[in-house]
């Protein structure tokens, strides 16, 4: 399946397909509103442990990533490589 392409997991209800049934488990909380993973110091709730995981940096402030440029930490990589991009710029 992962070499060929084939995508055998459908939604039955708008159609998307995927290669396994996990992700179309997680997809179909968007049909549902299904949040599982919820944070025991706020109100956030989620879809999956991955990104409850990375919430909870907001409330430890652990900042895992930093910015190679300036020496900026944050939570996520997204974060960071938006920071170090922009400080490309300057």
């Amino acid at each position: 399946m992962i070499h060929t392409g084939e995508r055998p997991y459908k939604c039955k209800v708008c159609g998307y397909a995927c290669k396994n049934s996990g992700h179309l488990k997680t997809h179909m909380m968007i049909h549902t509103g299904e949040r599982p993973f919820t944070c025991k110091m706020c109100d956030y709730a989620c879809k999956e442990s991955g990104s409850l995981k990375t919430h909870m940096m907001i409330h430890t402030s652990e900042r895992r990533y930093r910015c190679k440029v300036c020496g900026y930490a944050c939570t996520c990589t997204r974060s960071c490589s938006l920071k170090t991009r922009d400080d490309a710029y300057r």
